[in-house]
């Protein structure tokens, strides 16, 4: 039996908002927020993760705003139901909710901001330790008896190529500074007080900004001008040996680029983010040696769930109260 959460459920005169899906460690922040709908909207959250469209629709069935967690709102979602607002739970809303067709049917689209700076910057620099020091293979060593350990990358003193300047990009910055790297950024189209404070030399070219790195970090956002921006000639630039991480989204590579770069065996990667999400256990990365694959968990953290939930909740708001709050379309 699924639980239903609902607020206000007497007051059938307010409009009606659906979380048909919900990630189990964000239930208790929605909880805490669902107080700013308090005679604005009244709320129905299930409780439990499901990916079944037909689940999803029949879930939204009267609903006039949806919280998008975790599922993909594909085109058949949006045709067949009928909210006019879809509160989504991210950034890169581009890759969830196709956003031209949202617009033609005079649906509003909102995402959240600056939510996981933090967490999305903690995690990459997670996945670049994992690939530098091995620590999680080291310990499944151990455990087994095997006390040889392995050689590390030190980090220090390396050069750390930026693709994407935002928050995340800044964030990763100032760590790599605390770490003694030496950083650079691509698309550093930020005021100039920003590269001061976070230590870091612009770059135009982006050839030359990644075969000038020892790692390369994507940060960027994924919009219509970013879908695809790094090419398979980009990643030409790529030395062997570079450390490669991406936790921004696969979109913003050329499809197919990446893993036909990796291919060849000579660049470490670390990749929380796919092309095809869940990624299966037959796909050509997952037989790549030296490759660490997280399941686009970056942007999971206690800290990030409560700034997700705010702004979800409070940009419904905004929408029934005819207000503007992280609108996107």
């Amino acid at each position: 039996m699924v639980e239903i959460v609902e607020t206000q459920p007497e007051r059938t005169d307010l409009p009606l908002v659906v979380m048909p899906v919900v990630v189990a460690s964000m239930i208790e922040p929605f909880k805490r927020c669902f107080g700013l709908l308090e005679n604005v909207a009244r709320v129905r959250m299930y409780e439990d993760f499901t990916l079944d469209e037909d689940t999803i629709v029949a879930r939204c069935d009267g609903a006039d705003a949806v919280m998008v967690i975790g599922f993909h709102c594909t085109d058949s979602i949006l045709e067949r139901t009928h909210a006019k607002c879809y509160a989504f739970g991210g950034t890169g809303v581009a890759s969830y909710i196709n956003l031209e067709k949202a617009k033609a049917q005079g649906i509003r689209v909102c995402n959240v901001v600056h939510y996981g700076d933090h967490a999305v910057a903690e995690h990459t620099m997670a996945l670049l330790m994992e690939l530098t020091r091995h620590v999680g293979q080291l310990d499944r060593e151990v455990k087994a008896g095997d006390w040889a350990g392995n050689d590390g990358y030190e980090l220090f003193g390396k050069k750390l190529g930026i693709i994407g300047l935002g928050g995340i990009g800044q964030t990763v910055a100032r760590i790599a500074n605390a770490y003694g790297m030496k950083v650079s950024a691509w698309n550093s189209h930020v005021p100039e007080q920003v590269l001061t404070d976070c230590n870091v030399t612009p770059v135009d070219d982006m050839n030359e900004l990644i075969a000038g790195s020892d790692v390369v970090s994507i940060h960027m956002p994924l919009l219509d001008s970013t879908r695809g921006i790094i090419t398979a000639e980009n990643l030409e630039a790529l030395r062997p040996g570079t450390l490669f991480v991406n936790t921004a989204r696969a979109e913003i590579l050329e499809p197919g680029a990446l893993l036909k770069r990796l291919e060849r065996g000579d660049i470490p990667a670390a990749l929380d983010v796919f092309e095809h999400e869940p990624l299966g256990a037959d796909d050509p990365l997952c037989r790549i040696p030296g490759i660490v694959l997280t399941p686009h968990t970056a942007w999971r953290t206690d800290g990030a769930y409560v700034g997700i939930t705010e702004q979800v909740v409070q940009s419904v708001a905004a929408f029934f109260r005819g207000e503007d709050f992280n609108v996107v379309v």
